[in-house]
């Protein structure tokens, strides 16, 4: 651990179900301060069982900030995410040391901690060209096209997120080097220090937990969710693991064992990449999150 600034944010980073939230309210709660979410989905206010939203009981024991904060209408994306998340942490400071953050989309993560990286300009007639054939030929072609032209950044990309695909599609047909190139530029020093603490568990665990909380999140009702936002599922929010998976279930396209099959495996290739990105980042400090109760007891007393 770093030495304590007068004001520190402990970021909780790590793949999807590997227990990020339980420790992050844990840990909020011996600091007695405040959490900021950095999940790109479970801000929007239509989603809750799909997104593995904090418990009505994990909200009401901490505050949270960036948990059903928006509408699925709204376009949420990394320099949003930054003006809110740098607006949260400031209150939280007002009357606290520390803030905790928890969450798994990596970029907004780099992003609060290290500023937005300046992207070249590129020619409306690019990026006209790449969304007309998007809507022409579908996801699959966006996806092909970047697992043919810029491989690296398709390892770590949102896979199911066409606007992301877009634009490192239109950045490399504008440039010719991978968006990747542009995120590696100088960070912006932040008024605060931050801690990075990553859990992960072994692969076959983790993947364990991921199909068990697919099935927890059927029995939650998550079909009759995805069935109640059916009206916004050409929006970008709703391209997402869960819900694309069942919308196209609704659609005729798949059974539903087919479906949540799918579910479970596409969430399975989403956290191997969050491991992908986070693992290139030197400054997270990894514990087994089966060990995140000794950790937060030996570095965190209660008070």
């Amino acid at each position: 651990m770093q030495p304590v600034a007068a004001k520190h944010v402990i970021i909780i980073v790590g793949p999807t179900a590997v227990g990020k939230t339980a420790v992050a309210v844990d840990l909020a709660r011996r600091l007695h301060t405040n959490i900021i979410s950095a999940d790109s989905r479970q801000c929007y206010r239509e989603l809750n069982i799909g997104v593995a939203r904090p418990s009505p009981e994990e909200l009401a024991a901490v505050k949270h900030y960036f948990i059903a904060s928006h509408s699925v209408k709204e376009e949420i994306n990394a320099a949003s995410f930054e003006q809110y998340a740098l607006q949260a942490a400031d209150e939280i400071f007002q009357q606290q040391q520390y803030a905790v953050m928890v969450g798994g989309t990596g970029l907004y993560i780099k992003t609060f901690c290290e500023g937005l990286d300046e992207m070249p300009a590129v020619s409306p007639l690019v990026r006209k060209q790449i969304i007309d054939a998007y809507k022409e030929k579908g996801l699959d072609w966006l996806q092909q096209e970047l697992r043919t032209k810029d491989p690296a950044f398709w390892e770590i990309a949102e896979q199911q997120n066409p606007q992301r695909l877009m634009r490192a599609l239109e950045i490399m047909e504008a440039t010719g080097q991978s968006i990747i190139v542009f995120r590696q530029r100088n960070q912006v020093a932040r008024p605060f220090a931050v801690s990075k603490i990553g859990l992960e568990l072994p692969r076959e665990r983790l993947y364990e937990r991921i199909n068990a909380r697919v099935d927890q999140m059927m029995e939650a009702g998550l079909l009759e969710e995805v069935r109640s936002v059916a009206a916004y599922q050409h929006l970008n929010a709703l391209q997402t693991v869960g819900y694309k998976e069942l919308f196209q279930y609704l659609a005729g396209q798949y059974s539903l064992d087919e479906a949540v099959h799918l579910i479970k495996q596409n969430t399975r290739h989403y956290a191997k990449r969050q491991m992908t990105w986070f693992k290139k980042d030197s400054s997270i400090q990894w514990i087994d999150a089966r060990n995140a109760g000794q950790w937060l007891s030996e570095f965190y007393p209660e008070s």
